[in-house]
């Protein structure tokens, strides 16, 4: 087997290259959780791997003094499990050890942009997950993105939202209620899980992140979450003023993703897109909402493959790059 991992701050990704082998697991590094632990357990249930390809997106993580502190620890725990592990970097190469961390630095959109690239010469790739958006140009089978995250930020190749771990007010800063404009509230109250599950588009077993109230992930508990971001509770505001507020939480988000694709598509002359990621829905109601011609990976490779797509990319990166030698 070979094994793909992508470690981020918030969840710990891994597939085979067969996918065979998919798993996720909520993993909040900032919280002390036990990396070690969890990619033993990884280890256990996927079975002897032959080689091991990792990719890191945690380095940010606020546990970490530096990008470079990040790197090296996360590095140091994935190959205290897996001796055999190589490590992905933004150059397109697989390498021993992290010397130079900026390689490494949030290289998982690099692995899936090169993997899809292979196939799609000139398209965007969208990956929506938990967190962030990325909307990748990919120009001749190559990925013509900017290599930092700054970088991208300033160019709409990145978007910091996603479809479960983004605060509400993060998003929406004004609603439309009662035939008022009223102001939201900055705290952390609902997430886009929230907004996501009132509107049916993932199940109470897709929100796998922590809520911020501790409080129950059903239809009622997220009700309750939204209703605070403009400082109510359930006896003040309906269910259904609540799904309002959803509504209009969902509607920024993809109008702001609507503008990223625009801005990228332009800048590179690119008119069709593939999407993965477990927010794949908000990709696919942006560019059709933009007549764009886009790819569902979910389609093609399955819903868990694409819900752990870098993962799964490195993995057949890794799986080609071993063939060629």
């Amino acid at each position: 087997m070979i094994l793909g991992l992508d470690i981020g701050g918030a969840n710990t990704k891994a597939a085979s290259a067969d996918g065979s082998f998919v798993e996720s697991m909520y993993l909040p590094l900032w919280k002390g959780c036990d990396l070690e632990g969890a990619l033993e357990a990884i280890r256990r249930r996927a079975g002897t791997a032959d080689a091991v390809g990792v990719t890191i997106t945690g380095e940010l993580a606020d546990c970490y003094g530096s990008k470079k502190e990040g790197v090296e620890r996360i590095a140091g725990e994935a190959k205290k499990v897996f001796p055999q592990a190589v490590f992905y970097g933004i150059d397109g190469e697989f390498h021993s050890d992290v010397s130079d961390y900026r390689l490494f630095s949030a290289a998982n959109w690099s692995a899936s942009a090169r993997f899809i690239g292979a196939a799609h010469k000139n398209v965007i790739l969208i990956d929506i997950g938990s967190t962030t958006t990325d909307i990748i140009p990919i120009v001749d089978g190559v990925p013509a993105a900017r290599l930092t995250d700054f970088e991208r930020l300033s160019r709409g190749e990145l978007i910091y939202a996603g479809a479960l771990r983004t605060s509400v007010a993060a998003l929406l800063q004004k609603a439309e209620l009662r035939g008022k404009a009223v102001r939201t509230s900055s705290e952390l109250f609902a997430l886009t899980g929230d907004v996501n599950l009132l509107l049916g588009n993932i199940s109470e077993e897709d929100y796998t992140c922590d809520a911020p109230d501790g409080g129950p992930k059903s239809r009622e508990g997220a009700a309750l979450r939204m209703a605070r971001v403009v400082c109510c509770d359930l006896e003040e505001m309906t269910v259904a003023e609540a799904v309002e507020l959803a509504r209009q939480a969902y509607r920024k988000q993809v109008d702001d993703l609507k503008d990223g694709i625009a801005e990228v598509a332009e800048r590179h002359g690119l008119k069709g897109a593939v999407v993965c990621g477990m927010g794949d829905f908000i990709g696919r109601d942006a560019l059709a909402e933009m007549g764009m011609p886009f790819t569902l990976a979910s389609g093609i490779y399955g819903k868990h493959i694409s819900r752990v797509f870098p993962a799964f990319a490195v993995a057949r990166l890794l799986s080609a790059s071993l063939e060629r030698s």
